[in-house]
């Protein structure tokens, strides 16, 4: 049989305090539509500079200011759909608000193209001359560098103008992706080890099931995960080649050498700094986390280990639960080492509605923090009353408090550093996290193990869900390149052997391990995933840092933070004392997880 909307709750009988406050956005649906149509009609508070924007110092800051004004209020519009969709896909009002506000905003996209390409007439004295007569310029200087730097890969104001009209089309083949899984997607219900018949969905099985201590729920629903994720691989194979496609003629259209070199470019981060990031984590990760498999499997008493046991507890009669108030509580004391000034954010999140934790049909599946500027962040988790969801939400509050704190500091357009550091805050929080369980439970063997397992699930998301996904993509877009067709087939069988070659013989894969590339949005959003290993990465060095020398790490971490997007990663990292452009430091990463799993193999002699 299929689950229906009676197994799991609609959204409107989830409850209250399970919820985002989207009326800190817009007080009510009405308010929203309003402010909609007010964009729409106050757009030429900017585009009145339309061909004059650089006559001078003064124009072009008023011009950024009143950019920023009309960016932050576009900004909460496009935001509050995107949380209405994620809370609810189903819903036909919120598809519909979706659908209006990126209608409305590809249209604002192709009126404000005006601005870079005017931008692009400065030269760097002219930058300089400009900021010697309005010093408050200063603060737009690494912006305004960054458009000059993409002067070769800029196309005629004409056509680069028609090519935001077409912004929304751009976008489909991810909203296509999102909409269909939050909507369409239909799983079978599982039976547990008693027999029991359960719900499924995709939330349940990557919140939940996947997870489970019962290997019969869990092999069951990784069934029925993958009986339904096959009746959808063509379609999202042409969807994905889509994208893939797009990004391809995007990049010979601007004249890059690549679609590699043109992602890269938008994340100020080298070739050379993605490579090492994808081999040397593979390379020296692999033989550490294959003895962690020949463990997992002599513990879980099994015969193979599937590639659908690998997150499974190494301890099954061990699983301690903890409630969302147990949960947050945890959390708050493992940071009160970030000082009052963060501790603050993190419970203004916790007790203002920021996070929305139900489970509920249409809602979109994984976590994320969205922080509209101007606005206090919104995270979306599905909490399952295990540790894990306490790492999880640990995880989004590090993005909470990082935007949070950038956007108290930094004008809106300077907000935003590469994504190349973005989830080094939210890491940060999980190791952390652990550290401070660790120190609770020193006298407690079994327990220690078992964070020490949580702990790997961080790494293990991470280093190896992925970037392995980054191997995927790396994959993809050079056989884009040479023009091989992104079929379905092909496209499981890339996932399948950068799986089998991380994994060698330890692991059992079967052919739903190839349609693992149609879970994450990732994919359409450039190269986004690898960067979570570069989060890592630095993470992993500032716990280290702030562990030894206490105060001064923290403030020069916080200090970063509050840096937002004023540097470029390479140098925002510097100020946190790591260099990245050394294979070294992302080894000591790597070294890490080879000790702690060197500590549960002790721990079971």
């Amino acid at each position: 049989m299929t689950t229906t909307s009676t197994s799991r709750l609609l959204r409107t009988e989830v409850p209250k305090e399970e919820t985002w406050n989207l009326s800190d956005l817009f007080p009510t649906f009405s308010d929203w539509e309003k402010e909609l149509q007010s964009i729409q009609e106050d757009i030429d508070l900017v585009t009145n500079f339309k061909g004059k924007l650089t006559k001078d110092a003064q124009t072009l800051l008023q011009a950024i200011h009143e950019l920023e004004a009309y960016q932050q209020r576009v900004f909460h519009v496009i935001v509050y759909t995107s949380l209405l969709t994620s809370a609810d896909g189903t819903d036909p009002v919120n598809q519909s608000a979706y659908s209006k506000a990126s209608s409305a905003l590809a249209n604002i996209e192709s009126k404000l193209a005006f601005i870079e390409s005017e931008i692009l007439h400065l030269t760097n004295k002219d930058i300089n001359d400009y900021i010697a007569e309005q010093p408050e310029l200063e603060n737009y200087r690494k912006w305004l560098n960054d458009i000059l730097e993409e002067k070769p890969h800029k196309l005629s104001p004409e056509v680069e103008e028609a090519l935001a009209v077409f912004g929304e089309l751009f976008e489909a083949p991810r909203n296509i992706f999102s909409i269909s899984k939050a909507s369409d997607m239909q799983f079978e219900s599982i039976f547990n080890k008693d027999g029991e018949e359960i719900p499924m969905s995709e939330a349940l099985y990557e919140e939940n099931y996947e997870y489970s201590e019962d290997t019969v729920a869990r092999r069951n629903a990784y069934e029925s995960f993958k009986k339904t994720f096959q009746q959808y691989k063509n379609t999202y194979a042409t969807t994905y080649a889509t994208e893939v496609t797009k990004q391809v003629k995007t990049a010979k259209l601007r004249n890059y050498n690549s679609v590699t070199d043109m992602l890269l470019s938008s994340q100020d981060v080298s070739e050379k700094m993605y490579e090492n990031q994808l081999n040397v984590i593979q390379k020296g990760l692999a033989p550490h986390m294959r003895r962690y498999a020949k463990l997992l499997k002599e513990k879980l008493d099994v015969d193979e280990l599937r590639y659908c046991d690998l997150k499974a507890p190494l301890d099954p009669d061990f699983n301690p639960k903890t409630t969302y108030k147990e949960g947050t509580d945890t959390i708050l004391e493992a940071l009160e080492v970030m000082g009052p000034e963060y501790i603050e954010i993190i419970k203004q999140g916790i007790n203002n509605r920021w996070i929305d934790r139900s489970e509920n049909v249409g809602k979109a599946n994984g976590a994320f923090c969205s922080s509209p500027y101007g606005a206090h962040p919104y995270i979306m988790v599905t909490w399952s009353d295990n540790m894990r969801s306490t790492f999880i939400l640990a995880h989004e509050l590090g993005h909470a408090g990082h935007f949070y704190l950038a956007g108290k500091h930094q004008t809106l357009l300077n907000t935003r550093p590469s994504t190349y550091f973005v989830e080094a805050p939210s890491t940060l929080n999980e190791l952390l996290l652990a550290e401070h369980l660790m120190n609770q439970h020193q006298d407690d063997p079994r327990m220690k193990r078992w964070i020490i397992t949580q702990l790997l699930g961080t790494y293990y998301h991470n280093f190896i869900t992925h970037l392995l996904e980054g191997e995927f993509q790396r994959r993809v877009y050079q056989l884009a390149e040479e023009g091989v067709p992104l079929t379905a087939d092909r496209l499981c069988k890339e996932k399948q052997e950068s799986l089998e070659n991380f994994w060698g013989d330890t692991v059992v894969f079967d052919e739903g391990a190839g349609l693992t590339w149609m879970r994450q949005p990732h994919y359409y959003m450039g190269l986004y995933p690898y960067t979570y290993s570069a989060g890592l990465t630095v993470s992993t060095a500032v716990a280290k840092r702030i562990k030894e020398d206490g105060q001064p790490a923290v403030e020069s971490w916080l200090n970063v933070l509050k840096s937002g997007g004023t540097k470029k990663p390479l140098d925002l990292i510097k100020d946190a004392g790591i260099d990245m452009s050394k294979p070294e430091n992302i080894q000591i990463a790597v070294d890490y997880v080879g000790s702690l799993i060197d500590q549960l193999i002790d721990s079971y002699e």
